[in-house]
């Protein structure tokens, strides 16, 4: 049997909160419009490229998406010393979108649920104004950037996600 990528029922964001929780509703409902885009597709169908030369595809995007939750909240602001899921910068820098013909499209998306709810960790109990330094850039960041830059990533590969699930089905909207 084919996995099909789960129903998302997503949240409704708060119009009225402290920054910290209106930062982490908005990412969440960035979040979840990913998947919503994905829901109910065959991991055959989340695989579909978008355009040639173009290597992006919906389960390119989760894949790319749990990259970037974990670079970001674990590598970068946590500090810890994590491997890439998908990646080699040296050798496949974007094996996140490159490899997915062969990919386990239900491994995938629990990777991507499982990278969001160690970003969260990684963020609990530390305040937006906590620092860290970039290692490639040499600047200090603060969590609060990252939550900005976090939002900005899923909105913008979020419309390429709708123009991808438009190609696949043409299912639009949301």
């Amino acid at each position: 049997m084919n996995w099909i990528a789960p129903p998302i029922d997503r949240a409704e964001v708060p119009t009225v909160g402290d920054e910290r929780a209106l930062l982490e509703a908005w990412l969440d409902h960035h979040r979840e419009t990913l998947l919503l885009k994905c829901a109910g597709l065959t991991a055959d169908r989340l695989k579909l490229r978008a355009v040639e030369p173009s290597s992006m595809s919906l389960l390119g995007l989760v894949r790319h998406m749990a990259e970037v939750e974990r670079s970001w909240f674990r590598r970068r602001f946590a500090g810890e010393a994590v491997d890439f899921l998908y990646c080699d910068p040296e050798t496949n820098p974007d094996g996140d979108f490159d490899d997915v013909d062969t990919a386990d499209a239900e491994a995938d998306f629990a990777a991507f649920a499982r990278e969001v709810e160690l970003a969260r960790a990684a963020a609990a109990g530390h305040s937006l104004e906590e620092t860290f330094r970039h290692p490639r850039r040499n600047v200090d960041m603060n969590l609060r950037w990252v939550y900005l830059h976090m939002i900005e990533e899923y909105a913008r590969h979020n419309g390429h996600a709708d123009l991808l699930r438009e190609r696949t089905d043409g299912a639009t909207g949301a």
